[in-house]
C-alpha cells in the first residue's frame, strides 16, 4: 500500500468535509445540499463515457487494475538494486554454471532474464537491444493508463459543467411556473453547481494526481531497469565487481551510495 497515496486522498477529503461543515454551521445551513446522486452520475458516467471513446475498450476495461496499482506501494529502492547486481556480478565470475545456480535467487524478473541471456549465450549486442526494447514498450503499455487517467481528470470538469447547465436549463423552465420564486431560484442554483463541485474533486483530487502517480512509477521503474541492463551488460563483459559497483552507484544520489564494504 502507498501510503502517500492514501494519506493524501484521506487528507484531501476531510479538508473538503471539514470546510463544507464549518461553511455551513456558519451559515446554519445543511450539509445535504452536498449529496446528489443524479449530479454523481452525470459527471461520472460522463465521465467514463468519455474516455470509452477515446480508448480502446481494453484499456478502459483495465481501470481498475490501473487504480489498483496506483495505490500499490513499491518497496524496491536503487541501492537494494545496486547490492543485487553486485553480488551476481561475483558470482558469475566464479563461472557460468554459478550463474545459473544463483539466477533463481534474484528477485527482480527483468535482471534474472538479464541474467539468464548472459548464460544462455546471447551477444551484448542482443542482449542491450531485446532489454532496451522490453523498458521502450512497457514504458508505452504504463503511459496509455497514465493517459487515461489523465484524460479523466480533463474531462471531469467539463461534464459538471455539463450537469451545471442542465440543471440551469430545469430551474429557469420552472421558474415561471407555480412554485418558482426566489427560493426555487435558489435551491435550483445549488443543485446545478454540485455537479461543477464533483467534477472538480475528480479531477484535482483523483485522476489527475493519480496521472503524475504513475508517470513517477513509470520513471522510477525505467530508471530501475535501465540500471539493471547496465548491470547485465558489466556481467557479460565479467567486470569485477568493484567496477559493477561503481558504475552502478552512477543511477543513485551519492547519499545511497554503498562500498563493497559496506
Amino acid at each position: 500500500m502507498d501510503i502517500a497515496t492514501l494519506i493524501g486522498i484521506v487528507l484531501g477529503l476531510g479538508s473538503i468535509f471539514a470546510g463544507i461543515f464549518l461553511a455551513a454551521t456558519a451559515a446554519g445551513a445543511s450539509m445535504a445540499g452536498f449529496l446528489s446522486p443524479s449530479s454523481f452520475a452525470i459527471v461520472f458516467g460522463g465521465m467514463v463515457a468519455s474516455v470509452s471513446v477515446a480508448f480502446p475498450l481494453k484499456d478502459v476495461l483495465q481501470l481498475g487494475k490501473a487504480m489498483a496499482a496506483v495505490f500499490k506501494g513499491g518497496k524496491d529502492t536503487l541501492g537494494d538494486q545496486v547490492d543485487e547486481a553486485v553480488e551476481a556480478s561475483e558470482i558469475a565470475r566464479k563461472g557460468t554454471a554459478d550463474l545459473e545456480n544463483h539466477v533463481g535467487n534474484i528477485n527482480s524478473f527483468f535482471f534474472r532474464d538479464g541474467c539468464q541471456m548472459v548464460i544462455d549465450g546471447y551477444s551484448l549486442e542482443e542482449l542491450t537491444d531485446i532489454l532496451y526494447t522490453r523498458i521502450d514498450y512497457r514504458e508505452l503499455r504504463e503511459n496509455t493508463q497514465a493517459g487515461l487517467f489523465k484524460s479523466m481528470g480533463v474531462m471531469a470538469p467539463a461534464w459538471g459543467m455539463i450537469g451545471t447547465l442542465i440543471g440551469l436549463v430545469i430551474m429557469l423552465a420552472g421558474f415561471g411556473g407555480e412554485g418558482g420564486g426566489t427560493e426555487a431560484l435558489g435551491a435550483g442554483m445549488s443543485a446545478a453547481l454540485i455537479t461543477t463541485f464533483y467534477g472538480a474533486v475528480f479531477a484535482n483530487l483523483f485522476f489527475l494526481p493519480m496521472a503524475d502517480k504513475l508517470k513517477t512509477r513509470i520513471s522510477f521503474t525505467s530508471t530501475i531497469q535501465n540500471l539493471q541492463v547496465e548491470a547485465a551488460r558489466l556481467i557479460h563483459q565479467k567486470k569485477h565487481p568493484i567496477i559493477v559497483r561503481e558504475k552502478l552507484n552512477s543511477f543513485i544520489p551519492p547519499k545511497e551510495w554503498k562500498s563493497d564494504e559496506g
